[in-house]
């Protein structure tokens, strides 16, 4: 990189960058240098005004002006805060403050000299115009060139001294040019902006401190790699998510590192600096548009509520948490089992949001005595059910402890609600309850109908919400914290399929949809999430590879693993024999469901939790393929399975015929 430089030559810019960043002027010294500056031009402006012969002007007079000079121009340095910049990273802003401090100096000067030719006859006040003028000119060229020589040598210092990233900034307004000041002042100096891009057709073409602007039609593989190009920075907030998140994706696929300018709110006393540029997360790229509340209709069933969240320390449920501390609630009960988890939402909690009122409780949803013991202390008013068990593959291994957790703590929650008076229930369902094909999903289906059955009966006054929406971005377990850490050991990222798709949503976008839809309903029904496209896993897997700045297929691997049992390659979230209809928010709607057979619903699952242990795996999978007709699964294990004759040991006389009735009629075949 160096050799057409000297060694001694290297040496000396090495130290002397070194010196650069570890120190700089303080400001009262460069307010001291600045001011000598003014006395030395004034007597130059005095030389020259006398053509350089100093026996032509007395030296007292011209020192008795040069200390008023040096007083006014003091005084607009401290009122412009000329000298207050870092002059190694002089800017446009820094050049004004210099202007305006000598404009203002001479404005000033001119005054008091000619209002002292009125009052004093001999003009003790007054400066020549002519030295004045001189002078003005002087001390700016002066004060500019200085800070600019030095600017200029600061860079050629560290010009050769590291490999810069060459960048084009995506956007070249305000924003735009915040960005490009924040490049120019860094010290490590690591990004080098080679050109703008902006959709504004006026721009085009132009040129902004220097700097080419293009139209975002040239970025494409020639143009990066004859500009070398390495990274693109983002910088526009008014923009659609849609149409941001497609140029990112073209971005990204052209191998461009993106990184994007926090917001305005979150910059380090009101200044942006470089180092807070970060690049785009995730959820940029699925080009979703920020979720809008009804506030109003929000905080009125919130208010001055006690407000009972089971599954509270998992991805959902401490989202929901921290969403409802924004409003006036009177006491949160957080339950959950997970002890360590618990444990740092409730250091969190304490940190973060201190002045919300909130009681944390280790208790497992099917505990029906731990479980009424809370709600006969706390007496909860509104119910967001969140504790479930949600791992496919595990629950496939596992099926009596997803029906035990998922459907049992259900039937608990459900049961206690309706006997303590809860107002308001909202269940925490999945789009995998639909044409499930896995044990989770089927579990999860089974807890919506024993919603649902609840929500019908004439007897029901609490309101029984069930949301219904896909993956989230970063939830524990998901695809997101999986892939991270496989990107951090270098690969191979691992996909089931290379056509299989998933919807997804933030977690912050699908707890707020969830307290929407949950004071929106009036009981019983389903609300669906927009969940925007399905997203190929493999895209998604590669863009948060080169999100990390590699390349996928050369840097880590992508490899194919096969689907798990259990697993669909599509996701739905309605049935074919359920439709929809809009409600007053355009990305939740109401799922038309077809009816339950209310005299059986509840008898089936009651049997089917009273008998759980004495069943089989596949006995249990077979059970569930009883209240859930449409369940079909893809586990090898349960394929051409015939069902046994189920142990009922339901104590009801009419439950036993009718459970009996049941079997007998069916043939349940794979």
């Amino acid at each position: 990189m160096f050799e057409k430089y000297p060694e001694w030559l290297v040496f000396i810019r090495i130290k002397a960058t070194e010196l650069f960043q570890k120190y700089s002027l303080p400001r009262w010294i460069v307010f001291l240098l600045d001011n000598f500056g003014v006395f030395l031009t004034f007597m130059f402006a005095y030389l020259l005004r006398f053509n350089l012969v100093p026996g032509d002007f007395a030296l007292d007079h011209a020192l008795h002006h040069a200390f008023i000079t040096l007083s006014v121009y003091a005084f607009s340095s401290l009122l412009f805060r000329s000298y207050s910049g870092l002059i190694r990273h002089t800017t446009i802003e820094d050049i004004l403050n210099v202007f305006f401090t000598t404009s203002f100096s001479f404005i000033v000067l001119l005054g008091i000299s000619l209002v002292s030719r009125q009052i004093f006859s001999e003009g003790i006040l007054t400066v020549p115009l002519s030295i004045l003028i001189i002078h003005y000119v002087s001390i700016t060229v002066c004060l500019v060139f200085t800070r600019i020589v030095i600017k200029l040598f600061y860079q050629f210092l560290t010009s050769s001294l590291s490999k810069k990233k060459r960048v084009l900034v995506f956007g070249a307004g305000s924003m735009g040019v915040t960005v490009k000041r924040a490049v120019r002042s860094d010290i490590k100096g690591i990004y080098d902006i080679t050109g703008f891009l902006d959709d504004n057709k006026k721009l085009q073409g132009k040129k902004l401190d220097g700097i080419q602007i293009y139209n975002p039609k040239i970025l494409n593989p020639p143009f990066i790699r004859k500009n070398k190009i390495d990274a693109m920075i983002f910088a526009i907030n008014d923009i659609s998510s849609e149409k941001k998140s497609k140029i990112l994706g073209l971005a990204l696929n052209l191998g461009l590192e993106v990184l994007e300018p926090p917001t305005v709110d979150t910059w380090l006393n009101g200044r942006f600096q470089i180092q807070q540029i970060k690049k785009v997360k995730l959820e940029d790229l699925l080009g979703r548009d920020s979720i809008q509340l009804n506030m109003s209709l929000i905080e009125k069933g919130l208010n001055r509520k006690t407000i009972l969240i089971t599954g509270a320390a998992g991805s959902i449920g401490s989202e929901i948490v921290r969403q409802l501390t924004r409003f006036n609630v009177n006491k949160l009960i957080l339950v959950d089992q997970a002890e360590t988890p618990m444990f740092h939402l409730e250091n969190e909690l304490r940190s973060d949001y201190s002045k919300c009122p909130v009681e944390m409780v280790l208790a497992d949803v099917t505990q029906l005595e731990k479980m009424e013991r809370i709600f006969r202390d706390f007496h909860p008013e509104v119910v967001f059910h969140a504790a479930a068990y949600k791992h496919v593959p595990l629950m496939e291994e596992n099926p009596h402890e997803a029906i035990r957790v998922n459907v049992g703590g259900t039937k608990i929650m459900t049961r206690l609600a309706m006997k303590y008076g809860v107002k308001k229930f909202v269940m925490i369902s999945t789009d995998k309850a639909v044409n499930p094909t896995n044990v989770m999903g089927a579990s999860k289906r089974i807890c919506e109908m024993l919603v649902q059955y609840n929500a019908l009966k004439p007897e029901t006054e609490i309101q029984f919400i069930i949301t219904r929406f896909g993956n989230v971005l970063g939830s524990n377990g998901s695809v997101i914290p999986i892939f991270t850490q496989q990107i951090e050991n270098g690969g191979p990222v691992t996909v089931t399929h290379p056509e299989m798709t998933r919807y997804f949503m933030t977690i912050r976008e699908a707890c707020l949809l969830v307290l929407e839809a949950g004071f929106m309903g009036n009981g019983g029904e389903i609300f669906v999430f927009d969940m925007g496209k399905p997203v190929r896993i493999k895209d998604l897997a590669s863009q948060m590879i080169r999100l990390s700045g590699f390349v996928p297929g050369k840097d880590i691997n992508i490899v194919y693993t096969g689907l798990r049992p259990g697993e669909k390659l599509y996701e739905e979230l309605l049935t074919d024999r359920e439709l929809t209809k809009p409600t007053h928010h355009p990305k939740i709607k109401i799922a038309k469901v077809e009816n339950l057979d209310k005299k059986e619903i509840l008898v089936r699952i009651e049997a089917l939790l009273n008998n759980l242990y004495s069943l089989s795996n596949i006995d249990v999978v077979n059970y569930c393929r009883l209240l859930v007709p449409e369940y079909k699964s893809t586990n090898g294990k349960y394929i051409g399975k015939r069902v046994r004759r189920v142990p009922v040991k339901v104590e009801e006389k009419v439950k036993a015929d009718l459970i009996g009735h049941i079997f007998k009629k069916a043939d349940v075949r794979r």
